[in-house]
């Protein structure tokens, strides 16, 4: 892998040092994700893109370390641990290459992908067949992904699944950005469908001021019926990973917090590594902008501690759906609270807290509990142990 310069113009990082002696360990636990940003380069250009921020995007798109020096850092750090590798970017497969390379490298590992699907599949049969977890980003129906994405894209992304899915080792996620209110509970559902390629389907609520009117509203009457549809039959389990991920979590609350010692289900307090091209490493694939998270180097060959942690300024403790949501995103939270950034909070941080607070009543309203009784033992394991858990944040 050859090294290259960045951009003559390169976004500018912080230069921090090592971790001194006696500092809290960098990784919490025996787990660790790796999310290696193979470049910050994409091709689309979707309206939403939080590598926006900061002027990421784009602005690394030569890789500064070679294999070597991750392996140094994978021995230094890394050892002993349950290492799994998400491929991230941008766009991972515009740098096929160095996916290929870390494959064959840590042939011990997991591995996941997070892709915008169109570039699907040029990924080798090999290498589909070693993957534990696919994440496509889609937003829904066609009109939707494609106003967000580009004319044709959803097509695209079908075609390419049907192409690749008989390839595939582990599971199918379809990746919602849940941005646009108008989105339907038939355009979510068709997504899990039995024509659909997809095993599972995760969302994430927008990061965006995108709450005000009757959006809210909106999005309430699809999470009825989402949840409806998801306590409506005991032999087969409605594979909607947030309302797994919650349902687990109130009724088995200790893996609500064994796995991530009582922090966010996020991981960026505890064991989510972003590694940039250049090397740096933060915890937060969406702050990547900030000097001041900056957790350690591949070059360097240094890690510390997860700067990203919950403060006294975040009221989450008093929240009714702190026993289960464990915090749920950190960098909203962060700035919202930490930052101080009212705009942010009142228009994204608040909304999204009422919608989580919101599902939790409504999955009560259902009996989780004499629901999980009546179920057959695969949707008993599907529940309490998918793969899947390890590799997104759980709460939407």
């Amino acid at each position: 892998m050859t090294v290259s310069s960045l951009p003559a113009t390169p976004i500018r990082f912080h230069e921090s040092c090592p971790p001194k002696a006696g500092a809290e360990p960098p990784i919490v636990g025996a787990r660790v994700e790796l999310q290696l940003l193979t470049t910050l380069k994409c091709n689309l250009k979707c309206t939403y893109c939080s590598l926006g921020v900061g002027e990421v995007l784009g602005s690394q798109t030569e890789l500064e370390y070679d294999i070597e020096r991750l392996a140094a850092f994978v021995d230094t750090h890394l050892a002993g641990k349950d290492v799994y590798v998400t491929f991230y970017g941008g766009e991972p497969t515009l740098n096929l290459p160095l996916m290929l390379e870390v494959m064959r490298r840590f042939p011990a590992f997991r591995f996941q992908l997070q892709t915008n699907g169109t570039l699907l599949d040029d990924v080798p049969a090999w290498a589909l067949a070693r993957l534990s977890n696919v994440l496509v980003s889609i937003d829904g129906g066609e009109a939707i992904t494609d106003g967000y994405r580009g004319r044709g894209i959803y097509r695209q992304v079908l075609r390419n699944l049907a192409k690749v899915r008989p390839h595939l080792g582990g599971s199918l996620t379809a990746r919602v950005t849940w941005g646009n209110a108008d989105t339907t509970f038939e355009e979510l559902d068709q997504l899990l469908a039995a024509d659909s390629p997809f095993d599972y389907l995760y969302w994430q609520f927008v990061a965006d001021a995108m709450y005000g009117g009757d959006a809210i509203a909106k999005r309430k009457a699809v999470l009825i019926r989402l949840i409806e549809r998801f306590f409506a039959c005991t032999e087969r389990i409605y594979p909607l990973i947030p309302l797994m991920g919650i349902v687990r979590n109130k009724l088995f609350p200790a893996l609500a917090q064994e796995r991530y010692a009582g922090r966010t289900q996020c991981r960026v307090s505890t064991h989510l590594l972003n590694v940039m091209p250049s090397g740096e490493i933060y915890p937060c694939p969406d702050m990547l902008y900030l000097p001041q998270m900056k957790m350690g180097d591949v070059k360097g060959n240094w890690l510390r501690a997860s700067p990203l942690q919950a403060t006294a300024a975040m009221p989450c403790p008093d929240c009714e759906a702190y026993s289960w949501c464990r915090g749920n995103c950190m960098k909203n939270l962060y700035r919202g609270y930490e930052q101080g950034d009212v705009d942010y909070r009142t228009q994204v941080v608040e909304p999204i807290c009422e919608l989580l607070r919101f599902i939790g009543q409504e999955v009560d309203r259902h009996q989780p509990q004499a629901w999980f009784e009546r179920a057959s033992l695969p949707v008993r394991r599907q529940l309490r142990d998918c793969e899947v858990y390890e590799y997104v944040e759980i709460m939407p």
